[in-house]
């Protein structure tokens, strides 16, 4: 993570619950949120990611509808979700819900999901001037998610 705060801590740790398969190489990415659910596509071999259009949608079945096409045309070998948490670590109401949407997404898409603790993705984002700030939070999430693969 750059120093776009200086209170924030200097790495931010992935939640990566088993190690990832060497043959995982592309991934989409997921901001969670209950009106707009931000995504970012990107790969192993280059270790980049670029923003997607957000999805704008609230229900489970509008979301998850989007969420489906961009499986479709990406077609990754996993999914990543970021999961808010306060400053301190704590888990709050939206973290509940980003682990939700993980696990709905691993039961309805039969992909491996991995988690990544997202603080500080969103105000990174908006403070680096993103016209998008969910998809950009995406791109901060999946790019943090790619560094973790090469540690």
């Amino acid at each position: 993570m750059n120093d776009v705060m200086s209170d924030a801590p200097a790495s931010v740790p992935v939640s990566v619950p088993a190690p990832v398969p060497a043959h995982f190489q592309s991934f989409l990415a997921f901001d969670y949120g209950t009106k707009r659910t931000g995504v970012a596509s990107g790969n192993r071999l280059l270790n980049t990611a670029t923003p997607q259009p957000t999805i704008k949608a609230e229900g489970a079945d509008a979301r998850f509808a989007q969420v489906e096409a961009r499986i479709k045309e990406w077609q990754p070998d996993a999914l990543v979700v970021g999961v808010p948490y306060h400053p301190d670590g704590a888990p709050h109401e939206n973290t509940r819900r980003a682990q939700k949407f993980a696990r709905q997404l691993r039961g309805r898409f039969n992909l491996q999901v991995f988690e990544v603790d997202e603080r500080y993705s969103t105000t990174e984002a908006l403070s680096s001037g993103a016209r998008d700030a969910d998809a950009a939070s995406a791109c901060i999430i999946l790019e943090q998610f790619l560094r973790s693969l090469q540690q």
